[in-house]
């Protein structure tokens, strides 16, 4: 239903509202469209078209994060043991998402998977003793949790020059380095992805608006949702009602979310983190490795800083990054402004965000060190990992804004989260997503979540077509090996993997 306010603005009910985008919002579009297909959904986007903001691959969003080589995940305990419990549980999560996406493939919802996963193998390298003594430790713990089974393990720097070429040219055989490495892993161009769900939505009744900014979400009196939306080709204002709202507007999300009102929201902050890569431009270089190779974060730094020389596949071409570099910009988008961070600031989370200041002052070192970090430092840097690196043969670019999620903390006053928070109003009608890493790679199983807290009448009605689209869903995969044997071969069939 649309109608004419005295205003001159229009005013339209729909069932659900989707605000950004991204892979997020696109995701869960994607699930009630198949799960509840009569209900009227409406996407809102900001920018000229999905997944060009926090989804897009040059924003830091292609990993594919199956915790096969990130060791934030996998960290050391005291007594030298290592941890797997969160690592697996983001990989079978990942396997999650792999599943949708060949859901959406066999149904011919999305075309092509080229266009959007390719196979890249997946590696950890450091180098020193200790550095060393810890990741043989972590490949053997790994190397007994089934859905790590694959991985391979090395010491030698030979075997290291077949596996990283360009990570051993040039390197000091006195040095003393490691590796580990998974050949099943993947690359994901989470943008193209995000605009092929979107199509699918857009195929099927959906309303997509693109150049739309939602300024305001309210509660109207009959316990909708209303929406302010801007249209920024024509400036004319727009109302929308909508019984069910999801925020998936990356860091634009926690503005909203503030705005809503819901007590829920009450008490979160955020610290954005800003970063630069060096992307290859020789094609001789970018052809001769092919893994993305993760390294450890420097003290002080942000899991999502860690180092790598990551292989990744754009709008079809193959790319070579490394990266990233610390920064500090106090803007929660990349097409944001430099009011976020302050406009944030509230009495529910002042506390919160003046604790996590306090005690995470080596975090700013970091960010203040690599604000200052000349060209040529960035240089060396690259250099520790690529040892004959030509700078000039690399240029500069930015990357995507990470907003890292404050929260209030009965004992600290207040903690930086390094992940992912769903918000979701006591009685389901909003929910919004902040936080980065994982991200992008866990949405699938990230959007069940929030099907399951906001619609629980209807969620035990969509259980068995959900088990369809995923059919590993509600198992454990590593409790269950030749479940995942068979999963991970039809998905590799289905997502050209093999």
């Amino acid at each position: 239903m649309t109608a004419n306010t005295p205003s001159g603005t229009t005013t339209s009910d729909i069932d659900v509202a989707l605000v950004g985008g991204g892979i997020m919002s696109t995701t869960l579009g994607s699930f009630i469209k198949q799960l509840q297909p009569e209900w009227s959904i409406s996407l809102f986007e900001n920018l000229g078209q999905a997944g060009l903001e926090s989804s897009d691959p040059w924003n830091n969003a292609g990993t594919g994060h199956a915790a096969l080589c990130e060791l934030n995940y996998s960290p050391a305990g005291a007594d030298g043991s290592v941890a797997t419990g969160k690592a697996v549980g983001i990989n079978e999560q990942f396997h999650v998402s792999r599943q949708f996406w060949s859901h959406m493939i066999s149904s011919g919802h999305i075309g092509s998977p080229k266009e959007f996963i390719n196979p890249i193998p997946h590696m950890s390298f450091v180098w020193g003793d200790a550095h060393a003594e810890y990741l043989k430790r972590r490949y053997e713990a790994f190397k007994a949790e089934p859905v790590f089974e694959q991985i391979q393990f090395t010491e030698d720097p030979a075997q290291l020059a077949e596996w990283a070429p360009l990570v051993m040219a040039g390197r000091d055989p006195r040095q003393h380095v490691a590796a580990s490495r998974v050949v099943g892993g993947t690359d994901v161009d989470f943008g193209a992805l995000s605009r092929k769900l979107a199509a699918y939505l857009a195929g099927n009744g959906a309303g997509i608006n693109y150049e739309h900014r939602v300024t305001d979400i309210a509660r109207d009196t009959d316990g909708r949702w209303k929406l302010k939306v801007r249209d920024k080709a024509t400036g004319q204002q727009k109302t929308v009602r909508a019984r069910f709202v999801f925020v998936g507007a990356g860091g634009g999300a926690l503005h909203l979310l503030q705005r809503s009102g819901i007590p829920e929201a009450k008490g979160y902050g955020g610290f954005p983190v800003s970063g630069q890569f060096l992307r290859c431009t020789d094609g001789s270089v970018i052809a001769r490795h092919a893994a993305k190779v993760y390294g450890q974060a420097a003290v002080g730094a942000p899991p999502m800083s860690v180092p790598h020389l990551d292989t990744r596949f754009v709008d079809g071409q193959r790319s070579l990054l490394f990266g990233p570099y610390g920064g500090f910009s106090p803007k929660f988008l990349k097409t944001g402004s430099f009011l976020d961070l302050p406009l944030s600031v509230r009495p529910s989370n002042l506390v919160p965000m003046l604790a996590v200041a306090k005690d995470n002052l080596g975090l700013v070192k970091y960010l203040v060190t690599e604000v200052l970090k000349t060209r040529e430092g960035k240089n060396q840097a690259l250099r520790e990992f690529v040892p004959q690196a030509d700078g000039d043969q690399w240029e500069l670019i930015t990357a995507g804004q990470r907003v890292q999620v404050i929260k209030k903390d009965p004992k600290k006053g207040g903690v930086l989260q390094f992940g992912t928070e769903v918000i979701t109003s006591a009685d389901g009608s909003i929910s919004g997503l902040l936080g980065a890493s994982p991200g992008a790679s866990t949405a699938a199983p990230i959007m069940v979540q929030v099907l399951e807290r906001c619609f629980p009448t209807e969620f035990r009605n969509w259980e068995p077509r959900l088990k369809e689209m995923i059919p590993g869903y509600g198992v454990k995969l590593n409790d269950n090996p030749s479940l995942l044997a068979e999963i991970t071969a039809d998905t590799n069939r289905v997502l050209q993997l093999g």
